[in-house]
């Protein structure tokens, strides 16, 4: 199974009701790039990285674009049936990108599986399961308008909400928390996502005036070494997100016991390759992680609930998808959508969705 074509399209995805509000980027519109390529047979596999805006991770789209020009014609005549092997003659081309990379990771996953009738957690591993739950992640906003959505998230079966904080005055972070545990309780897993914007002062302070209240802080501040500094001082689990690089980054932060678990996004850590080794570590240390990306559509979000689905139940957090803030779907017959807050595995082989190319328009490189 060789590759023989790769043609790259750039594909604008409104934000539905927009804008999205994080600690550290405010998103109007955002920019994916799809991947796909084809072997001797005609057939082909799609892959796609979606970075949110230049500033939330050392990614962008103008970036992963010429990434992938970079790494493309050294692809050509390449032997998919290896992944890892696939990976190291990615690394030959580019050092570094992983979010880029991935796109193509994601591709050879689906071309593979489409090759031999296998979906692809079935080439993960095995999946244990055909739903996997999902969970609702709110931007920054006023601790009313977050309380409510966390009652509607609620009322539509999503056990676990991801409150956006950071950027802001520290004590309208503690309000918003605060009300959202009022409102629905135990209803779901809460987790204060930072998106790195608390310093360690104010994450401690967090901590303190919620001790009452069952949160997760997930990446509270910038780097591995502010978390570490207050690790024991805080009252609450920790997650790391943004600073869990790559796979070392990930065993540094087990071994040096920083954290509790992990949000871990597909495309960051460079495919699903990699993230497969990722849930085995996490298995092995018994620590829970999520499986989810950055944003984009029907392909980063059906990799992503294939490679969740081969996660050990008991230690999956969930999986975020950008469907509900996406209109439409690449895939009308198949597409990826939450119901009751889960995600249904798709059907067939390969990743199981079958973008419309129209949408795309034409590729803006071909190899």
């Amino acid at each position: 199974m060789r590759v023989s074509e790769i043609h790259v399209y750039s594909h604008a995805l409104p934000v539905k009701d927009g804008p999205y509000v994080m600690a550290s980027t405010v998103v109007h519109e955002l920019q994916t790039t799809l991947v796909k390529i084809i072997d001797e047979t005609g057939t082909a596999g799609w892959g796609e990285t979606c970075p949110v805006g230049p500033v939330y991770a050392p990614a962008h789209a103008a970036g992963a674009l010429a990434a992938i020009k970079e790494i493309a014609p050294g692809l050509i005549g390449a032997d998919i049936t290896g992944l890892r092997a696939f990976q190291r003659l990615m690394d030959k081309r580019l050092n570094g990108h992983a979010y880029a990379k991935a796109a193509f990771d994601i591709a050879a996953h689906d071309l593979l599986g489409k090759r031999t009738g296998l979906c692809v957690a079935d080439l993960l591993g095995g999946a244990m399961t055909g739903k996997v739950p999902s969970y609702f992640a709110s931007g920054v906003g006023s601790p009313e308008d977050i309380a409510r959505i966390a009652k509607d998230k609620a009322d539509q079966g999503f056990k676990r909400m991801q409150i956006k904080v950071g950027g802001r005055a520290v004590d309208l972070d503690i309000e918003t928390i605060r009300k959202v545990w009022e409102t629905v309780g135990t209803r779901m897993r809460l987790v204060a996502d930072g998106n790195r914007g608390w310093t360690s002062q104010e994450a401690l302070r967090v901590s303190r005036s919620c001790l009452d209240i069952p949160i997760v802080l997930e990446q509270p501040c910038n780097t591995i070494e502010e978390i570490a500094r207050i690790r024991h001082q805080l009252g609450h689990g920790v997650y790391l997100d943004e600073s869990a690089t790559d796979i070392s980054a990930v065993v540094r932060a087990i071994g040096d016991g920083i954290c509790d678990g992990f949000g871990m996004k597909l495309t960051r850590i460079g495919g699903l390759q990699p993230m497969s080794v990722f849930r085995d570590i996490c298995e092995a240390a018994a620590l829970p992680h999520t499986c989810d990306d950055s944003w984009g559509g029907d392909i980063i979000a059906a990799a992503c609930v294939q490679i969740a689905a081969t996660v050990h139940p008991k230690f999956l957090e969930g999986v975020w998808v950008a469907q509900p803030f996406i209109e439409g779907n690449y895939d009308s017959r198949n597409p990826v959508s939450i119901v009751d807050g889960h995600l249904k595995v798709p059907d067939g082989p390969g990743l199981g969705v079958v973008p419309d190319e129209d949408l795309f328009g034409a590729p803006v490189a071909s190899f």
